[in-house]
């Protein structure tokens, strides 16, 4: 049975604007992490834990809430979260009024660490993204991220 080209490959430039969207995300992922690992002993994605929880009303979140906003697996960030609360970054604490509920708590001590990784995070985002593009083509790249999924930009 002959499958239709149409569903069979991309074309040129379909093929140079997927492979560039994915070799640019796994090189900045790579570079910003190393970045965070070599400075402040942290992953990326603790990072991002850190960042959100000291974002959140009274730094606390649920863990289903919280691994929705870093895009992480429950089982993912249930580990994760373990990781930072072995360094003391992170308590787990109970949701009030719900007994089975989770919320992950930044401690003080994981607050001072999100802020001492801040500025060699956002020099890196700057360094390695953001001085590439002017403000006109970073709207528009925004704007192409929501088309393909609504919400990507929003807080």
């Amino acid at each position: 049975m002959q499958v239709s080209s149409v569903n069979s490959s991309l074309s040129p430039v379909e093929l140079a604007a997927w492979r560039g969207l994915l070799r640019t995300h796994a090189a900045l992922v790579r570079d910003l992490d190393a970045e965070l690992h070599a400075g402040h002993d942290l992953s990326l994605h603790e990072y991002e834990v850190l960042l959100t929880l000291a974002g959140a009303p009274e730094g606390r979140m649920r863990m289903s809430e919280l691994a929705a906003a870093v895009v992480l697996s429950q089982s993912g960030l249930t580990r994760l979260v373990d990781r930072l609360g072995r360094d003391g970054f992170v308590a787990r604490v109970r949701c009030e009024g719900d007994r089975r509920g989770l919320n992950a708590e930044v401690t003080d001590a994981g607050r001072r660490r999100y802020l001492e990784a801040r500025t060699t995070h956002l020099a890196g985002v700057r360094r390695r993204f953001l001085d590439h593009l002017d403000e006109s083509e970073l709207g528009t790249l925004a704007t192409f991220w929501e088309r393909v999924v609504p919400g990507a930009t929003a807080e």
